[in-house]
């Protein structure tokens, strides 16, 4: 069972953090697995029974569960929040098991189930932050479940629609015939064939840095990840539990980076305004990437997120 004590990828592409973001062995998260149907997840833990707070961090389709340790888990550790990274079937070192394509109807399942697991180990508050793609499965998870204080997302896309569909996939092409073209595929017993995900979205826009975008394709677990046609299908077309008009379920955060050149704010815009019942607040994070390498970005992150909880947790008392 590999794990990532073992795993030179996201090594590589943490040095391109700033120094107080890289993790040393001591300061790695504690690696747990979690069977859940056919598949054992892997899970980043940051484990504290004091903590006011548990947070759960989804990755999107060009990171994985360690990519967010890095960037936010162990940073809010370090402020004395529990976080934990779940790494979703396909992608980081969770163990797919054999049977019918994953879907993103799982990732959504699992995150709800997730939560539900940690509820029932304690009633403390647990707020979801997702990157990318795993900012809208934070909402997709919080209407499903219900159950949850926050969601932070790193992007809000409702990739039903078109012009979101348009300017986050690789090309027009992919976006009018592709899309489309994998859907009908996802009917048939090829529903299992699979395209690199780099073809299918902007991935030359996830790091505003070429080299640590290098380093980014090359780890064949996020970045690199090749998903099929039911994957794809499924997420563009996935429909919430609550569709935002009628969202009440808790407090929203976008932390928008300020240079993100795959999904800029005015993506993720469309999906909140739609939003009346809940407040929403929007942190712009200075000099940022999609995937934020970069300060002040990172810093403002962090904080902007950890205020975010404790009010979540004030709350709640």
């Amino acid at each position: 069972m590999s794990t990532y004590a073992q795993q030179e990828n996201w090594r590589q592409i943490q040095g391109f953090l700033p120094a107080e973001y890289q993790l040393k062995p001591a300061q790695e998260p504690q690696e747990e697995w979690w069977s859940w149907g056919r598949h054992r997840i892997h899970l980043d833990c940051y484990r504290n029974a004091s903590a006011p707070v548990k947070v759960i961090l989804f990755h999107g389709v060009g990171t994985n569960g360690r990519q967010m340790s890095t960037i936010l888990g162990a940073p809010l550790a370090r402020r004395g929040f529990e976080t934990i990274a779940i790494d979703m079937p396909e992608y980081g070192l969770t163990q797919v098991g054999t049977g019918k394509p994953v879907r993103y109807d799982d990732w959504v399942q699992a995150g709800s189930d997730l939560i539900d697991v940690e509820l029932a180990k304690d009633d403390r508050p647990i707020v979801l932050y997702g990157l990318s793609a795993g900012g809208m499965e934070t909402y997709h998870v919080a209407a499903k479940n219900r159950k949850v204080k926050g969601i932070v997302g790193m992007t809000f896309l409702d990739q039903r629609l078109q012009q979101v569909r348009d300017e986050t996939a690789y090309n027009l092409f992919m976006s009018r015939v592709g899309v489309p073209l994998a859907a009908l595929t996802a009917r048939t017993p090829l529903a299992g064939l699979r395209m690199p995900m780099a073809a299918a979205s902007k991935m030359y826009a996830l790091v505003n840095d070429p080299v640590a975008l290098k380093a980014c394709m090359a780890d064949k677990t996020s970045a690199g990840k090749w998903v099929t046609m039911g994957f794809l299908a499924s997420y563009a077309a996935y429909r919430p539990a609550i569709e935002p008009e009628d969202f009440d379920v808790c407090p929203i955060l976008l932390t928008q980076p300020a240079q993100d050149r795959w999904t800029p704010l005015h993506l993720s815009q469309l999906f909140l305004q739609r939003i009346r019942h809940v407040p929403v607040k929007i942190t712009m994070l200075e000099n940022a990437g999609h995937y934020p390498l970069e300060q002040p970005g990172l810093q403002q992150m962090v904080s902007a997120i950890h205020d975010f909880c404790v009010e979540q947790a004030c709350a709640r008392s």
